[in-house]
């Protein structure tokens, strides 16, 4: 089982990543250019937000569950190996914030009143989210031990 949530959680990072890009250039054209907050855009923001916490629920079976990597590789490693604190502590971690920027990002737009406040809004709190989901994604690049 945890073999195939770990290629489930590895293939639906694409989704998130394309909608994140897709949100926030959307977010980019509607705050610059002053467009109307559209249909598509709200659309767009909610799947990039779901398919974000799909991740998350997907990311905390694989932390509990039995496999090598989690919390099970944090309590065997330690938090000396670079590679157990990245995928036991900081890889999580950093995933659920994320998420959680994404959360307030949508209700910050659901409160706005005018529609480039709202795109305004959202291409700041999904940029930052982006970032950081870019960053800690285990590329194999910057990430100690990472796979790709």
């Amino acid at each position: 089982m945890p073999d195939i949530l770990l290629t489930l959680h590895n293939w639906t990072r694409w989704p998130v990543v394309i909608l994140g890009l897709v949100a926030i250039y959307r977010a980019y054209v509607g705050w610059t250019g002053r467009k109307p907050f559209a249909k598509a855009d709200n659309g767009i923001s909610a799947a990039f937000s779901g398919f974000l916490w799909l991740q998350v629920l997907i990311g905390l079976a694989l932390y509990f569950g039995d496999g090598p990597w989690g919390l099970s590789g944090l309590k065997q490693f330690g938090m000396k190996n670079a590679t157990a604190r990245f995928f036991g502590m900081e890889h999580p971690l950093m995933m659920i914030i994320a998420a959680a920027l994404a959360q307030v990002g949508r209700i910050a737009m659901k409160k706005a009143s005018e529609d480039t406040l709202k795109h305004k809004k959202l291409f700041i709190y999904f940029g930052i989210a982006l970032l950081i989901i870019l960053v800690m994604i285990p590329w194999g690049i910057w990430n100690p031990g990472a796979r790709a």
